[in-house]
This record gives C-alpha cells, sequence and structure tokens, in this order.
C-alpha cells in the first residue's frame, strides 16, 4: 500500500507548483483528486501548526471564487476521502478549504484521538487566521462539515453568538451523541480507566459499496482503532454544547434516516433547539457517510446542498451556466 509519509516533509501551506511533484501526484491520483486540478484551479498544501499539532490542509482556488468554503471531516476521515464534494463546490466557483483533524489523515497527533473538543474548535479558528494570512479568505464564508466536523462547525458557531465567523453552515449527518448512546456510555465509563482503545468495527456506513471496501482495504491513512480519549472528549462536549445559547444563523441540516452512527433523532431534535432557522432535509435510504453514499442518494442530497449555496453565490451572466454538481463515478472514494 502507498505510503504517503513522505508529504509531512512539504513543509508550510504554499501552492502547488506545476509539474506536481511525484509523492504528490501519487496522493491525488489515489484519492480520485488529481482530474480536480484542472488549468485553471490553484492548489495550495501543506501544514499549519495549532494546537500543538502540525495539521495537513489543502486550499483548491477556482478564478474569482464565489466565496469560501470550509470542509471539516468526520471521525475516522481524512480530507483525501471528500472528491465528491470537493467537485461539487468547485463546479460551482468556490474556494474550498480541508483539513485533516488532529490524529487524522496526514495531522499529527494520537490516531482517531482528542483530550478535549475544544482543541478542535481552536485548530479551526487557527485555520481561518492561516488562510486570511495568505489572503485566501473570500467571503462569503460557508462551514460543511460530516458528522463530527458539523459538531465541530456548530460548536464554533455557537460560541461566538452574534460574533460567528461564518454566514452559513451546512451539517451532514451531524454528531450529537451516538447511536445507542445510554448503553454504550455507561460502558466507557466502567472500561475506560482500564482501556486506552478498542478496534475499529468497520461498518458499511454508506450504500456505496466499492466506497465501504476502499476504507476496509485501500486507505493507508484509515485508523484501526477507536480511541476512548476521544470518547471521553465527546462525552464531556456534550453537555456544552447543551448549555450554549441558540443562533440565528442560517443552516442547512442534511440527514439520512438509515444512520446507525448517530442518534439522528434526538440529533435533528437538539439542533433545531440550536438552530431555529435551520432547514433539514432527511433522506429515507441515506446512511451515515453522507458525502460518499452512492450516486442516486448522494445526488438529491447535493441537490440540497447547491440550492443552499446558491443564495450566497453571485448572480451569474445570462450566458453563463454550471457545470453539473455531481459526475464521479459511482463505487470508487
Amino acid at each position: 500500500m502507498t505510503d504517503f509519509t513522505p508529504l509531512k516533509q512539504l513543509g508550510s501551506l504554499r501552492p502547488v507548483t506545476r509539474p506536481v511533484s511525484s509523492i504528490m501526484s501519487a496522493y491525488l491520483e489515489h484519492y480520485r483528486l488529481a482530474s480536480l486540478l484542472t488549468a485553471n484551479i490553484d492548489l495550495h498544501a501543506g501544514f499549519f501548526e495549532a494546537q500543538g499539532f502540525q495539521l495537513w490542509a489543502q486550499v483548491w482556488s477556482p478564478p474569482q471564487p464565489q466565496g469560501t468554503a470550509f470542509v471539516v471531516h468526520g471521525y475516522f476521515d481524512h480530507l483525501g476521502l471528500y472528491r465528491h464534494l470537493l467537485e461539487l463546490l468547485l463546479a460551482r466557483g468556490w474556494r474550498v478549504v480541508m483539513w485533516d483533524l488532529p490524529g487524522h489523515g496526514l495531522s499529527s497527533g494520537a490516531r482517531a484521538s482528542i483530550d478535549d473538543f475544544g482543541d478542535y474548535v481552536g485548530c479551526l479558528s487557527a485555520l481561518t487566521k492561516e488562510i486570511t494570512h495568505l489572503e485566501l479568505a473570500d467571503g462569503p464564508w460557508i462551514g460543511i462539515g460530516q458528522s463530527t466536523g458539523a459538531a465541530i462547525l456548530a460548536t464554533d458557531a455557537l460560541a461566538h453568538g452574534h460574533q460567528t465567523r461564518w454566514d452559513g453552515l451546512a451539517l451532514l449527518a451531524p454528531l450529537v451523541r451516538p447511536w445507542g448512546w445510554q448503553q454504550s456510555s455507561w460502558l466507557h465509563r466502567v472500561v475506560s480507566p482500564f482501556v486506552r482503545s478498542v478496534p475499529r468495527r468497520f461498518r458499511a456506513n454508506t450504500t456505496d459499496l466499492g466506497f465501504a471496501d476502499f476504507l476496509r482495504s485501500g486507505d493507508p491513512l484509515q485508523p484501526d482503532r477507536l480511541a476512548l480519549t476521544w470518547v471521553s472528549a465527546m462525552r464531556d462536549w456534550i453537555p456544552l454544547l447543551l448549555s450554549m445559547p441558540p443562533s440565528e444563523l442560517p443552516v442547512l441540516i442534511l440527514q439520512g434516516e438509515q444512520d446507525l452512527t448517530v442518534d439522528w433523532q434526538w440529533n435533528l431534535a437538539t439542533l433545531t433547539g440550536k438552530f431555529p432557522n435551520a432547514d433539514i432535509h432527511r433522506h429515507p435510504e441515506a446512511r451515515h457517510h453522507l458525502v460518499n453514499e452512492a450516486k442516486p442518494i448522494r445526488a438529491p442530497l447535493f441537490h440540497e446542498l447547491a440550492d443552499f449555496l446558491a443564495g450566497y453565490e453571485r448572480r451569474l451572466e445570462p450566458n453563463d451556466t454550471l457545470p453539473s454538481t455531481d459526475t464521479c463515478p459511482q463505487g470508487t472514494p
């Protein structure tokens, strides 16, 4: 399996020159991102420092961006898995900022672990400062998060209230508490003093079985254990979120009704209390990993996302058209 650790020598976040280096090219090809790096797309890649971590980031910039979309991935994920979402955003003319959470992908930190969810939010704040410093921060700013990424964005927005940096959020299968939390929380309290991690169960959390197989056997950046420190941090974070005052921020929530990763019914009720202006769209067949669902399910969900983004986009000239929002083949990462 390909080893991408040499990318850790790339250094700070900077423009990627053409032709692309062999290791960077291998990374982009492996995650099917290479075809998106067209002649009119600029790419920055590298690391930034935040909360004591070295975090891998990429910024994809089309000409005259509509705005900046900050994509925050889910637990066990990394930015390389978000090709479908990246394609949608670039097709609509958005600059896309993506990063690997601490302990995920190419970022430093104990694998799939965090001591405090507040560290995630601190890293996000550091990223926005870095992007602003690099003059890659065209407004409006939209945050798009999958699962844990949605939890990070929601926490950041609620914590800042009327001073929020966001013009809108799109929360995909958002985490507040996981499926079966009442039972698993009790078990976690019993075993966590004695066990540091448990083997990961690779569950097909998407109907795209090709993607599920890729996670099991084709992705060298996948963690293979669940860190109980992460579960402890999540347990401490839940009451913090519940205590925060609500926000009038425009929010889109996309949720699959076959999701067995998060307690989605309880989560939606909680989040509508925190974001009373939330627009919720549920899909009866979708599972958890919405950005990598099979195309027949992903397409209508992405259509809702495209409609949400359209509210922030500049009006097109009469002869202008937007590319298709979903042209990726099914069954690939």
